[in-house]
């Protein structure tokens, strides 16, 4: 179908869910992965030149993946999205809270400084600080529920696979 529609882009995100390292097993649904994957694999090499077919692939596990999928000729870029800086993230909380009311003494210098954060958990933290809020029944956020959202993003993000790797 990308043949015929060329020129034109096929995107793939989270390949992990079918990219991963093959091996033995005899679980069904495993095999319908590794199933996947081989014909995914065979779809790469037949796109022979792939002139008019761009494909991109996006991945938070890069360590995951078969090396068969990522060797030179099938993919031949890899490109790392790092975290933002803490300028960058200073710019994420001002867009995220500039229909908020917000009190007075919250800094978001201190959560921009956050080294692990990235900006998907900037946005959280304001939407949590907000519901917080409303909760709370108050028409401003405040210190407190900044506070709280980010030891709340925090602890989940303990809980998830890391966020470094992008391809």
């Amino acid at each position: 179908m990308a043949r015929e529609s060329a020129p034109c882009i096929i995107f793939i995100d989270e390949i992990d869910a079918v990219g991963t390292k093959r091996y033995d097993t005899t679980c069904g649904g495993e095999r319908e992965v590794q199933r996947t994957m081989l014909e995914l694999l065979n779809q790469l090499d037949g796109f022979e030149s792939r002139g008019d077919v761009k494909i991109i692939m996006a991945t938070n596990r890069i360590d995951v993946l078969d090396p068969a999928l990522i060797r030179p000729g099938r993919i031949d870029r890899k490109i790392e999205l790092p975290k933002p800086d803490e300028k960058t993230k200073l710019k994420i909380f001002q867009i995220h809270t500039a229909g908020m009311k917000i009190a007075a003494n919250v800094k978001f210098e201190k959560y921009a400084s956050e080294l692990s954060l990235s900006g998907a958990d900037c946005k959280a933290i304001c939407t949590e600080a907000g519901m917080f809020a409303l909760r709370a029944r108050r028409k401003f956020v405040c210190l407190e529920d900044f506070d709280k959202a980010m030891e709340r993003v925090i602890m989940q993000k303990k809980n998830e696979a890391p966020e470094e790797f992008f391809m």
